[in-house]
């Protein structure tokens, strides 16, 4: 079977087409499936460039989405022919979050999806949403959950709350749709013109272009008439975290989902204080998450938004066209 592989110490040059051998069949408690598609996150990124190291020859990719060929003795949930989707933590089941690294994440820690066939398992998976095809399922693993548990399981979203999104990435695509779905009100932010125009037609109620507003805090407190948002999907870190403190709501929301800007910084504690704000870091989420965030999906009929794709052999240049930045929302291999 065809594998993706990186060499140590990373980078897209790094990154390898192998002939890998038969995983062979499943044992107790693990399924044998058929990968036919990912997606791509910034971590993935990060672990392909070199920013993350891991161990060499790391089959990289965290998103997987497929088909089960083969089910091991003590599988109950799954059979033969079903289509599933991999989890981020595949040993945090359900309740609060039991891990602080990435040592068991697929692509990082261990092995992940971008090869053709897998045996792992059963709790490494989920079921699809019906109806989706192997690439819109792939989207699901990193960037929708943690769109859902930043909104949903941490933020308690409810119909007439406001969101503020910021980029046209993933996760910040998922959040918006997520919360036109559940009722919510959105202001979305971008440095292009033309994707908010995009965002716009998604249904972003306000959208601000945060180059030519430097300042987009305040026109966020201008847009809510001097309240500020209920929730902010903060994927920049410290670059951002200033003007996000200043968009949020007496009480609000800040989840923060990724670094974007960098790792450390300065953050005006002073005024996150007098905010009395709540800022909450999160990573994705558990398997017993993506089974409640499937369900609402099947019954709201939300699809991804799916830039474009591309074969596993070109791994590295869907991951270039990542670091261009000129995506909106989804990039993802299918093979």
């Amino acid at each position: 079977m065809k594998i993706a592989t990186l060499s140590q110490p990373g980078g897209l040059d790094q990154l390898k087409i192998i002939d890998g051998p038969d995983p062979g069949e499943p044992g107790p408690g693990e399924l044998r499936v058929r990968i036919h598609a990912n997606s791509l996150n910034f971590h993935d990124y990060a672990v392909v460039a070199g920013a993350i190291p891991t161990s060499d020859g790391r089959i990289p990719m965290a998103d997987g989405a497929g088909v089960v060929e083969a089910v091991g003795a003590n599988v109950q949930e799954f059979s033969v022919g079903d289509h599933v989707v991999s989890t981020f933590f595949p040993q945090w089941e359900n309740g609060p979050a039991p891990i602080d690294n990435f040592s068991t994440t697929p692509g990082d820690g261990i092995d992940g999806f971008a090869r053709e066939q897998v045996v792992a398992p059963a709790s490494g998976f989920t079921h699809a949403p019906k109806g989706f095809s192997h690439t819109e399922a792939a989207t699901l693993t990193t960037a929708g959950l943690t769109a859902w548990r930043a909104l949903i399981v941490n933020g308690g979203l409810k119909a007439g709350d406001t969101v503020l999104t910021l980029g046209t990435g993933g996760v910040s695509i998922f959040a918006l749709q997520f919360a036109k779905m559940m009722g919510a009100q959105v202001i979305s932010t971008s440095s292009s013109d033309e994707k908010l125009e995009r965002l716009s037609a998604m249904g972003a109620d306000h959208t601000i272009n945060y180059k030519t507003t430097p300042n987009w805090g305040q026109r966020v407190q201008e847009l809510t008439g001097g309240r500020g948002v209920d929730h902010v999907i903060e994927v920049g870190g410290p670059g951002t975290l200033p003007e996000s403190i200043d968009a949020v709501s007496i009480g609000g929301h800040i989840a923060l989902i990724g670094v974007l800007t960098g790792s450390a910084g300065d953050v005006p504690t002073a005024k996150l204080m007098a905010k009395q704000a709540r800022l909450q870091g999160l990573i994705v989420g558990s398997r017993f998450h993506q089974q409640e965030m499937i369900r609402a999906i099947e019954a709201n009929g939300l699809r991804p938004v799916i830039d474009r794709s591309f074969s596993l052999e070109n791994i590295a240049e869907a991951f270039r066209f990542e670091e261009s930045g000129k995506h909106f929302g989804k990039i993802c291999l299918e093979f």
